[in-house]
């Protein structure tokens, strides 16, 4: 009796091993935030040929499946790979290895950065950083040419302002770019000194007389700071970002690393507007691979606040004769519309003041004409009047913000815009009332790259010292898990990859990332401290923490 009792105990075994379908891998006991559309927690799932195909308890997933690799998460919390919602990935690679400016507190320590960089590459003929804000500075002005011309007269030097809508130079670099005191600029500007001469500082479409004259790198050097950059996104738990402006040529090189499995982070890469681009991509149509995905253009509207770019209704309140402006006239904007509607691609607006926000938001709602799936964007949404939003929802229009921006600009933006006016601006919870969505975003390198330290701005809104007490315009705070959602969820719809990727589900990429602490329990002063323990892309580990 005991033999047959074994017997059968044996078959049982047996027939429950053989029956349990293998798989790659099987994670475990873990605290997994799945971002499905009911916001449900698990604790295990399984991985096979880079996808999940099954999430739910411990039990179930091991009990269902075998894998030769299987992880005990040991309670760790699990997210959806972070998608950055909106960021420029390859001026962030081409910038690892310029003058770090960022953090600047005085003209005097840009100055003392540029020497050291000089001293240790003497070879250099042009000298290029990117990083330094005035508005950090003691008296908050422009920096001049001056200091720069005496130090580096043989030298180009082309220092690009943190937002990358301003350049500082020296006379080499005016000389070379052939900027005079009578240049003028469409949708930019050459500002001067008291004396009527070139101070140094180029505004948006007047960088480019500059930076198109700056000789590009090789495709290899290219490729080899890209894989660099990332390793970086890796290591704080994006998996995935949007690209926010690459012409055909960037999008190549994408493309081959991609076919050559170097690129291991998904990019969806919105197109600049030139002519050749869009002859090329309205002739060819979208372009999608599991790592690259082309179907958008990327439109400047407007500047950036800091550098008193961005586009008002009425002027800036610390600088009355100046209201701004667009980067190109209006019917530019509407034709650029016309066809990229016909065409059937996505249209994403760069959009700061309220004036460009206005301008755009109406061109969108000539074509979209009520609801609809375009899922048309307008990056950033930084000033709109108050009567202005409810297009958002009138239309499906998605914005796409960086709360980052909020908690870098709060210091000054209440000197530009006014006490009133600045009620209106980094409305994020105002903006996510109109259509239940919101995109989230760093903008690096013009903010951290790192997910965390948007999270915490969007859910705080204090800095990196946790002020102001209580938050800055603590109204527009989004929930934490508002915030993960729109680093998630909502960030792959804006990508048209909602049904690939930004949960863990049946079916979508095994992108997924292991943190240290939970973000959704632990006290909101600690958030900022959070560390990646490891980040997977297609079930594949490709980041852990030494």
């Amino acid at each position: 009796m005991n033999k047959l009792l074994l017997s059968l105990t044996l078959i049982l075994i047996i027939t429950s091993c053989s029956s349990r379908e293998k798989v790659d891998a099987i994670y475990f006991n873990g605290t997994v935030y799945t971002v499905n559309a009911n916001f449900e927690k698990a604790e295990a799932f399984a991985i096979k040929d880079g996808k999940f195909i099954a999430v739910g308890s411990s039990m179930d997933i091991r009990n269902q499946y075998q894998a030769n690799e299987e992880i005990d998460l040991m309670n760790s919390p699990v997210y959806p790979g972070f998608i950055d919602g909106h960021a420029h990935f390859i001026r962030y690679a081409k910038g690892l290895h310029e003058v770090d400016l960022y953090g600047t507190t005085s003209f005097n320590e840009l100055i003392q950065r540029l020497q050291k960089h000089v001293e240790k590459y003497p070879e250099e003929s042009t000298v290029l950083g990117l990083g330094w804000d005035q508005n950090n500075w003691e008296g908050k002005q422009f920096p001049t040419k001056d200091t720069l011309d005496l130090l580096f007269p043989n030298k180009v030097v082309m220092l690009r302002r943190v937002d990358a809508h301003a350049v500082l130079t020296n006379q080499k670099g005016l000389d070379l770019a052939g900027v005079t005191a009578n240049t003028k600029v469409s949708g930019g500007e050459v500002l001067l000194k008291e004396d009527r001469q070139p101070s140094g500082v180029l505004i948006d479409n007047a960088m480019n007389l500059l930076m198109d004259k700056i000789p590009a790198m090789n495709s290899e050097q290219t490729k080899e700071l890209i894989r660099e950059a990332q390793g970086n996104c890796f290591a704080v738990g994006i998996t995935s970002l949007a690209e926010a402006g690459l012409d055909k040529s960037q999008i190549d090189l994408l493309d081959e690393m991609q076919k050559d499995s170097l690129l291991k982070m998904r990019i969806y890469a919105m197109i600049n507007p030139t002519p050749e681009n869009m002859e090329y991509y309205f002739s060819n149509g979208h372009y999608k691979t599991d790592y690259l995905n082309v179907r958008s253009f990327k439109i400047y509207g407007d500047g950036a606040l800091g550098s008193r770019g961005a586009c008002l209704i009425a002027p800036y309140s610390d600088d009355p004769d100046n209201y701004g402006f667009l980067r190109s006239e209006p019917q530019v904007f509407d034709s650029l519309a016309k066809v990229i509607f016909a065409k059937d691609f996505q249209m994403n607006t760069h959009c700061i003041g309220d004036s460009a926000n206005r301008a755009i938001t109406n061109i969108y709602a000539k074509y979209l004409k009520g609801k609809n799936d375009r899922r048309w964007r307008i990056e950033h949404a930084q000033v709109l009047a108050e009567n202005d939003f409810s297009k958002f929802g009138d239309y499906n229009i998605l914005p796409s913000v960086q709360p980052t921006h909020a908690t870098s600009d709060m210091d000054w933006a209440h000197e530009r815009l006014g006490e009133e006016r600045v009620k209106n601006a980094y409305a994020y919870q105002e903006l996510l009332k109109q259509n239940g969505r919101l995109v989230l975003g760093s903008d690096f390198p013009v903010e951290d790259i790192n997910p965390i330290y948007g999270f915490h701005a969007a859910v705080a809104r204090q800095d990196n010292n946790n002020l102001p007490e209580g938050g800055f315009q603590s109204e527009n705070s989004l929930s934490r898990i508002e915030a993960l959602k729109g680093m998630t969820s909502w960030a792959a719809f804006g990508q048209f990859e909602d049904k690939e990727k930004g949960s863990i589900a049946k079916g979508k990429w095994a992108d997924f990332v292991i943190l240290d602490q939970d973000i959704m329990e632990v006290p909101q002063e600690e958030l900022r401290t959070t560390k990646v323990i490891q980040t997977h892309s297609a079930g594949e580990k490709v980041y852990e923490l030494k």
